[in-house]
């Protein structure tokens, strides 16, 4: 449509489940807020939140919706007591995630891992994060001299935000390619998607994984360094206790790939939007020496393409949302990007305009107690990308047909599998 604004479609014989509707879902979003914004996919076997109100709702009460179980039946695609046993067996042991605990015991590690990204500690490493990108933008403006057509995935998203990441974590030889597999295999666990076989396959990969990070945590034990892992080790939390091994196993594991995986999807949407859309490299080109305007433009495309687009919760107690009487252990799907592309809240939800009054109001990183522990560096990544990318790159296209651009299978993230663009160098 001219305005930008989405089509409106039906729920006849749809779901979430289908890889057409994940792929290109705004329709399918407009419908659920339209008919039933509260609703039971039968296929996904999950109740669709989609309108922004409701959401926002759920996410600021986590006593009544909760995260962890929401979290753990979505793990392993019904497959949790094999998969469990393999880790046992394998991997050093299966440690559930404590970042998605619930309060009180959410708060404890919460706290801990607030300190690590604050804004100013991400202020302080613009710098070296600038370093890294402008390296691989720099990788990519030499391929298009050669007129090679480069993977904005491949090429620069993931190898960008692993680089950063393992800085940080202090991982100081690493391997591009098995950290992305790694993220992959624990993205799989929640994409609700997997086979038994692929189950199977992913675990594999996380027993790698787990015995790598204990492999770095006995490290620091001995001998401590400036790093994140370390700090993990070594940390006092408030109430004066330790967190214990499988805590802190799970939350290195966790920075690890949250602080690469959901942030490459981004930098991914940030290509693929300047590649198909031409009036958001004008708004880049506005943005791009106006430090304030850049964060808007940061914010919306967050906003517009958030990297999350729906994670799991479950309900402790029989209760009503939107309307909808939910029973107690209600597996839920929150739909953060149906959320951001709600007309009800953002006029036009499908227009790009960093100058919307509410812009800041999004949920690409949730709300409440469980907002996004890395937003900060998150969003310092995407911004120094989009700026050095104006910088140094021009006429980026895409080197496909749009509709030849595939996603992960995953309810969590619309995560494009491989980006093929040409372009130039400034």
């Amino acid at each position: 449509m001219a305005s930008g604004c989405p089509v409106a479609g039906s729920l006849a014989n749809a779901s979430f489940a289908d890889p057409q509707v994940r792929a290109q879902p705004n329709a399918f979003y407009e419908t659920l807020r339209r008919e039933a914004p509260v609703h039971y996919d039968e296929k996904l076997k999950m109740w669709l939140v989609s309108r922004y109100e409701d959401i926002v709702t759920l996410l600021r009460d986590p006593l009544t919706y909760s995260d962890k179980h929401g979290y753990e039946a979505m793990y392993a695609s019904g497959h949790f007591e094999e998969f469990k046993q393999i880790l046992e067996r394998d991997g050093g042991g299966f440690f559930p995630d404590a970042i998605k605990d619930d309060p009180p015991a959410h708060t404890r590690v919460r706290r801990l891992l607030d300190k690590a990204f604050t804004a100013h500690r991400v202020a302080s490493i613009e710098p070296r994060i600038t370093a890294v990108i402008v390296d691989q933008v720099e990788k990519l403006a030499e391929k298009a001299k050669n007129g090679t057509v480069v993977d904005g995935i491949k090429d620069f998203s993931v190898p960008v935000t692993i680089r950063i990441i393992c800085e940080q974590m202090g991982i100081q030889q690493f391997n591009a390619d098995k950290i992305q597999r790694w993220s992959g295999a624990i993205t799989a666990q929640i994409s609700k998607m997997q086979d038994r076989e692929q189950m199977i396959g992913n675990a594999a990969l996380i027993c790698e994984l787990q015995n790598f990070i204990i492999s770095e945590m006995k490290a620091r034990e001995a001998e401590p360094r400036e790093d994140m892992i370390s700090d993990i080790v070594h940390a006092t939390l408030d109430d004066g206790s330790k967190l214990t091994f499988a805590e802190a196993v799970s939350l290195v594991r966790a920075l690890i790939i949250a602080g690469n995986d959901t942030t490459a999807t981004a930098l991914g949407n940030l290509l693929f939007l300047l590649a198909t859309r031409p009036e958001v490299g004008v708004a880049l080109e506005a943005s791009v020496d106006d430090d304030r305007a850049l964060n808007r433009f940061v914010e919306e495309l967050l906003r517009l393409e958030p990297p999350v687009r729906g994670l799991a919760k479950m309900t402790t107690c029989e209760t009503e949302l939107g309307g909808v009487k939910l029973p107690k252990h209600a597996h839920m799907l929150v739909l953060y990007a149906s959320g951001n592309d709600d007309a009800d809240k953002f006029a036009c939800p499908r227009n790009f305009d960093i100058n919307r009054s509410n812009l800041m109001q999004h949920v690409a990183f949730g709300v409440g107690v469980h907002r996004c522990i890395g937003a900060a560096l998150s969003r310092m990544e995407i911004k120094v990308a989009a700026r050095e990318i104006h910088r140094r790159l021009a006429d980026i296209r895409l080197a496909v047909p749009v509709e030849q651009i595939t996603y992960l299978p995953t309810v969590a993230t619309r995560s494009i599998e491989h980006l093929p663009l040409q372009l130039k160098a400034r």
